[in-house]
């Protein structure tokens, strides 16, 4: 899929983690050795009294946090000020309940 930046930076950046709208695209990073897009930017909400003593700080997303590019919006997982979830357990039997034989009793030993 190809887009320019000026079609990027009409559409509104969505957190799917908190469902926030983050606001639209300022910015994109490049690397110049290798001429590959690293991410973009989006400006951070003004913080202080009445939007005065805002700081200038932005809010780098990679693009690797890019879940889809629709027509509207481009909807990002990112996780701000908090820890991402712990991976799923790995697949393939290997979280099976333990039972332990004893003559005809079975005691299984989930907890």
């Amino acid at each position: 899929m190809e887009a320019s930046f000026l079609e990027l930076k009409r559409k509104q950046v969505i957190n799917t983690v908190d469902g926030k709208c983050l606001g639209h695209i300022t910015d994109i990073i490049f690397d110049v050795v290798t001429a590959n897009a690293l991410g973009f930017v989006v400006p951070q909400p003004n913080v202080g009294f009445w939007g005065m003593f805002k700081g200038n700080k932005d809010l780098f997303i990679p693009f690797n946090c890019v879940c889809k590019i629709g027509v509207d919006v481009i909807l990002v997982e990112l996780y701000v000020n908090e820890n991402p979830p712990p991976p799923p357990p790995p697949k393939g039997g290997k979280n099976k309940p333990n039972v332990i034989t004893l003559g005809n009793n079975n005691l299984n030993t989930n907890y």
